[in-house]
């Protein structure tokens, strides 16, 4: 089962990452100014992530394949890692849909 563990950090800013059952990281939030907005994200991702046309799926300048999900708003959720090929960032996007709307939160701040 996933988990979203919210951090602080080093500039102040709030962040989650969203890992998978096996603890691999599979989506990053952008940094958020309080811990309540960030937690208002995981849910977001919770929603958003069960809505194939929100994920927008890319390619960096250097080639590799990566996602980002998007709120109602238009506004990026999070985005993935850079992957080798189309399909492991298929895979990711996957994993996402599978593991978000179930997962536990693990805030580690103070």
């Amino acid at each position: 089962m996933g988990r979203f563990v919210i951090t602080t950090r080093k500039n102040g800013e709030f962040q989650f990452n969203l890992k998978a059952g096996n603890g691999q990281i599979i989506l990053t939030s952008e940094g958020y100014s309080s811990k309540s907005a960030c937690q208002n994200g995981v849910e977001s991702v919770k929603i958003n992530s069960q809505d194939d046309a929100k994920f927008d799926r890319k390619v960096s300048s250097n080639g590799k394949h990566y996602f980002s999900l998007k709120a109602s708003n238009g506004q990026i959720i999070g985005s993935s890692e850079l992957y080798e090929s189309e399909a492991s960032r298929d895979k990711g996007i996957a994993s996402v849909k599978h593991n978000a709307p179930s997962a536990d939160i693990d805030i580690q701040t103070v």
